[in-house]
């Protein structure tokens, strides 16, 4: 609610004798309930009032002579949190923005309207505590949850991520390729000081972040067989910067695993690129 003056009938003494002779004593007539208004405890009361406003279990705003500072806290409190009650002199109008959500009406100048103002105000706090995940706040849900702007931008962001490992993976290939290459023509060239060695590395980031993170819903299986892709290319990866320095023992190395006919590296790169592939069209098409 205000601190200074909104109207001439609405001055700084007058919204404080409300907040303390009327709302905090109808709130606080539950005893488990600390009612307060925000004040700088230490430095800039904007600190102190953004935090209340993030931490407070129940926020209540006034929004009475649209106060462009109630305003702002409202949109603060709504981007963090629910739970959030807001009142208004009757003989006054929301923009349309607020207009759809329940606002509690309230008239100083008629007894019955305030004790019927007092009820359902009690009601309000009482659906607060007794159903704290009531959804209030149409920022939050139009940013979490299915079918909502936060699922359009994870669900893009993802499909970014899934795109980097495959290209990625692909780039992965070249490099087995080019491995493969001089490891045959090794294989052929008995004098190692005539051997080929390859400089260029495989590359691991999006793939280690698609293992670590578990970012894609998707089956345990399609985890698996990322992780066992990882550690292989991780394998290879310790085994390349000393071909040159070890070249018969590494040489030998690269050799049994092309050779090997089951959980090949060259089997492996293309069959878990397709699966990323599949599951990235699957991501595309529930957008």
């Amino acid at each position: 609610m205000p601190f200074s003056g909104t109207t001439i009938r609405h001055t700084a003494e007058y919204w404080t004798e409300f907040y303390e002779d009327f709302l905090k004593p109808l709130i606080e007539e539950d005893n488990a309930i600390d009612a307060h208004r925000s004040e700088a405890l230490r430095g800039d009361i904007l600190n102190q009032i953004i935090a209340d406003l993030i931490s407070s279990e129940i926020v209540v705003a006034d929004l009475t002579d649209a106060n462009p500072n109630v305003y702002w806290e409202l949109g603060v409190r709504q981007s963090f949190a629910h739970r959030t009650i807001t009142i208004l002199e009757s003989d006054q109008e929301l923009p349309f923005d607020l207009g759809i959500k329940g606002t509690l009406r309230y008239s100083p100048k008629q007894s019955a309207s305030m004790k019927k103002f007092e009820s359902r105000f009690r009601a309000a706090i009482k659906d607060c505590l007794d159903n704290p995940k009531r959804p209030d706040s149409h920022v939050i849900q139009a940013i979490s949850g299915r079918g909502t702007i936060y699922e359009v931008i994870h669900h893009e962001e993802t499909d970014r991520r899934l795109g980097a490992v495959l290209t990625e993976l692909a780039r992965n290939e070249q490099v087995l390729s080019l491995i493969t290459k001089s490891a045959r023509y090794n294989e052929k060239t008995p004098d190692s000081k005539k051997w080929h060695f390859v400089t260029s590395r495989f590359k691991l980031p999006s793939l280690e972040l698609l293992v670590t993170n578990r970012y894609l819903e998707t089956t345990e299986g399609f985890y698996a067989t990322a992780e066992v892709t990882y550690n292989q290319i991780l394998a290879w990866d310790e085994q390349l910067p000393i071909w040159q320095l070890r070249p018969e023992r590494t040489q030998r190395w690269i050799i049994r695993q092309l050779n090997r006919k089951q959980s090949s590296l060259m089997k492996a790169i293309p069959e878990f690129r397709e699966e990323v592939a599949k599951e990235r069209q699957a991501l595309r098409n529930r957008l």
